[in-house]
């Protein structure tokens, strides 16, 4: 049953390969089996060095700290103080006239499934009672269904990051458990981090961040991005 079943796993990896399986019997299988598991793992090494080899490239234009403090400090004390007053019609004119801005309740952007909106229907959602599903929670797994609203008070603006505790550019000051894939969706982008540190009562556990993300248009740079950061299971 073994070699039956190598054998019919090797016979379909075969398929569209210039092998010829008409002399394909039990007798080889372990051979072909390895051969073709050798083949398939130098494959993947080869994308994975693509993969690598990108981000490398894309990483090297990524601004220094310096660079996009300098840069971005100004627009997004703009933004963060828009987002702390719910002034939408101040907010929705920094975001990304073609992009628009995704809401991601946890540090890893989910590009397909995050929320989002486009500058035009920012500015009435604090008085929309729509229920959105933002994502799953952590830990449970269950769909976060909240208003905009809801949504705000919990992975927005649970703290106040317009005088966080420390404000970074392009330097990430806390990670926890969840993968931050920031840097892979906006490559090319200035991620500016509004930290606050955990209490010694929960032993640092309790920390959080804001996380804006810009990217640059023609000569201008807006918001793309609202990430929410914090310590995960």
């Amino acid at each position: 049953m073994i070699l039956q079943g190598i054998t019919l796993a090797v016979s379909v990896l075969l398929v569209g390969s210039n092998m010829n399986t008409s002399v394909f019997t039990e007798t080889n299988s372990y051979e072909l089996f390895t051969e073709i598991k050798s083949m398939l793992s130098k494959k993947g090494e080869k994308i994975n060095n693509l993969h690598q080899d990108k981000l490398t490239l894309s990483r090297a234009n990524v601004l220094s700290e310096n660079q996009a403090k300098k840069v971005i400090s100004k627009t997004s004390r703009e933004a963060i103080t828009a987002i702390k007053n719910k002034d939408m019609k101040r907010f929705k004119t920094l975001v990304h006239p073609d992009k628009g801005v995704r809401f991601s309740p946890y540090t890893y952007v989910d590009f397909k499934e995050d929320i989002v909106f486009s500058a035009n229907q920012l500015e009435k959602l604090p008085r929309l009672k729509k229920v959105y599903n933002w994502g799953a929670w952590d830990g449970s797994g269950d769909p976060i269904k909240l208003t905009f609203n809801e949504y705000y008070r919990t992975f927005i603006y649970d703290r106040d990051y317009a005088n966080a505790e420390k404000v970074s550019y392009n330097k990430v000051l806390m990670k926890g458990n969840t993968i931050n894939n920031i840097r892979e969706v906006y490559p090319n982008s200035i991620i500016v981090e509004y930290y606050f540190s955990g209490s010694s009562q929960y032993e640092g556990m309790d920390w959080s961040s804001l996380r804006l993300v810009y990217e640059k248009k023609d000569s201008q740079w807006y918001l793309v991005g609202v990430v929410h950061d914090q310590w995960t299971i």
